[in-house]
């Protein structure tokens, strides 16, 4: 079975659960009523189910070829598909109108990214480096940079890259060599050499627009002295066309286990020609907002690897007859029963559903909030959603990363021994999925983000309003019947959360290292509370739909699903508060040597 998106679920989400035709005042969703959102939803899916999906697997297997002369061809078939996608206008769906945009909300975008993620990790990956290019240049550019580069880029006409890691440091990038040399013209000389750079050399786009951390000479040491500059592949003429070819090169691929169709090159500015981004020195907190995107759509694509993995593993366990029911034959004119039968296989396949919708849930939640933050009117509106987008980025990169990964595991047990095979596709995405959990920050450092500096931002407000927000829900439906058995594992949920905030901000500043050692505890609790709250909104949008007399069994099964999340998923919260406040004796305490 082929990849088959779930527009249905993004309707029920946009529709019933956020409601997005309550914000038709707001810039973008105006032009976003629900009938144009499933059109569009529609055909995203067309798109991604017919074109990108069939070519996941010759992205696998064929993968990116270097050339001798430091160019990259992509797998057979992407640049065509990449010339539709261009054509289809999907690049600049969420971008500025100013500079050819589309202009609609985030949540839109992140629905049909969803989709492609999904279908074509690889492929989705050289639009998705792109759009954060767009989005740092749109924040920090000056408006000449923003003329030049912002149309071209929303288009996808030209393609965009962040080049930040080096050979001597991953995630310390207080470490990195690169220089920058001004020439008093304003323009800078950039040598240095740069890793595991996703979509540095291709055949896509005639112009490849690279995002380069650098230290301009004479600067302060540490971090404290980075800054950001645009190095274009060939350098804009007069008439901003593709000109000269600027002195950046491809000098290999990364062998990979997984997304072989991204080309994650080996880059070599050798006093390549660069323009300033932003202030001197400022360059790592304009590269945080391209990467503060970039990890809400890895999060993203953790879910949409998962969800592809569910994909398969339910429909081979439809097919696969092993066995039979231990209460009796199911499939009596066959000579077993399908594998769906067996209570484990629907662990399983129930694990991964209830954390896939309440998942999906919450993304869309957050990119609803980032909206909100940025063209609501009322200015508290704004400042809750400035605080939930960084509170919450972390959390959703590093759990459904994380989740995403034991989904697509889970989806390979399915197969049993088909599934350690290349015949069935979940091989692939399990090695495509694991990538997630370590670019864009891994997931250690997302949970000592989310200790180190979120709970704390601002006197500890981002975390207050969402527990707040919690307690509001359950207040205010908890003695509804039908909600109940939601609303109390949400209430407990919560008081779990608050027990380890409160255990963080008493042990975090006398121990740090207890803080560290149970910050990944802590996330998982963060995002175990988040899913339960996402179930309850779910569950009072299908009690709604069921209370005017809506037969679709969708709803009925909507809650059939979150009573199992309930039941089996959401009491991890209980053994990660445990592990948490245990602290970190254990943890430090065997010696060095002895590892």
């Amino acid at each position: 079975m082929s990849y088959q998106p779930p527009v249905r679920e993004h309707l029920f989400l946009l529709r019933d659960v956020l409601q997005i035709e309550k914000y038709t005042n707001l810039p973008g969703f105006a032009d976003a009523p629900l009938d144009v959102v499933e059109q569009i939803l529609t055909e995203a899916a067309k798109f991604s189910a017919e074109v990108l999906a069939p070519l996941n697997s010759v992205g696998d297997k064929i993968g990116c070829k270097w050339n001798a002369d430091g160019s990259v061809t992509t797998a057979p078939g992407f640049k065509e598909a990449y010339k539709q996608f261009v054509e289809g206008g999907w690049p600049a769906l969420g971008s500025d109108p100013e500079y050819g945009g589309q202009g609609l909300p985030a949540v839109i975008a992140m629905a049909s990214s969803e989709m492609s993620s999904s279908a074509n990790m690889a492929f989705s990956m050289y639009p998705g480096l792109t759009h954060g290019a767009y989005t740092a240049i749109h924040n920090g550019g000056s408006d000449e940079q923003k003329r030049l580069y912002l149309p071209k880029l929303a288009s996808g006409q030209w393609g965009g890259t962040m080049n930040l890691t080096e050979p001597q440091c991953g995630t310390d990038l207080g470490l990195i060599r690169t220089k920058a040399t001004p020439l008093g013209d304003g323009t800078y000389r950039i040598s240095g050499q740069k890793i595991w750079i996703s979509s540095g050399e291709h055949d896509l786009t005639e112009n490849i627009i690279h995002l380069v951390l650098a230290r301009i000479e004479g600067a302060p040491g540490g971090t404290r002295g980075i800054s950001l500059f645009i190095v274009p592949k060939f350098l804009p003429d007069a008439e901003g066309n593709p000109g000269e070819r600027n002195s950046v090169h491809c000098l290999g691929l990364e062998e990979k286990m997984g997304i072989h169709g991204s080309a994650t090159c080996v880059m070599s500015h050798e006093e390549a020609t660069g323009w300033l981004i932003g202030e001197e020195n400022r360059g790592l907190a304009l590269m945080f907002v391209m990467m503060n995107e970039e990890r809400l759509g890895v999060g993203m694509q953790g879910l949409a690897q998962g969800e592809a993995a569910y994909q398969a593993a339910a429909q081979f366990a439809k097919e696969r007859l092993q066995g039979r029911a231990l209460t009796g034959p199911k499939n009596a004119t066959g000579p077993a029963d399908p594998i769906l039968v067996h209570p484990d296989v629907r662990r399983m396949l129930m694990d991964s559903k209830a954390v896939l919708e309440a998942g999906r849930a919450f993304l869309f939640w957050t990119a609803l909030h980032g909206d909100l933050a940025l063209s609501d009117p009322d200015d508290a509106v704004r400042q809750k959603g400035d605080d939930y987008m960084a509170l919450l980025t972390p959390v959703l990169k590093a759990f459904f990363t994380e989740r995403g990964f034991l989904i697509a595991s889970d989806a390979m047990q399915v197969h049993g021994g088909s599934g350690f095979t290349e015949h069935f596709p979940v091989s692939q995405y399990l090695r495509d999925s694991r990538i997630t959990m370590i670019y864009e920050g891994t997931n250690g450092i997302q949970a000592l983000d989310l200790v180190g500096r979120k709970l704390a931002a601002n006197g500890g407000r981002a975390t207050m309003a969402f527990l707040a927000e919690l307690d509001a829900f359950v207040a205010e439906n908890g003695e509804d019947e039908t909600l109940k058995p939601f609303a109390e594992g949400l209430a407990g949920a919560k008081a779990q959360l608050q027990e380890a905030t409160m255990w963080m901000m008493q042990n975090g500043l006398g121990n740090p290292n207890a803080a560290i050692a149970g910050s990944m505890d802590y996330l998982r609790l963060f995002g175990l509370t988040g899913l339960a709250y996402m179930w309850a909104l779910m569950a009072k949008a299908a009690n709604a739909r069921i209370a005017v007399g809506d037969a679709d069994p969708f709803y009925a099964n909507k809650l059939i699903v979150g009573r199992y999340f309930l039941q089996r998923v959401l009491p991890d919260a209980g053994a990660a508060l445990a592990k948490l406040k245990a602290g970190a004796d254990a943890v430090m305490a065997l010696p060095d040597d002895a590892f």
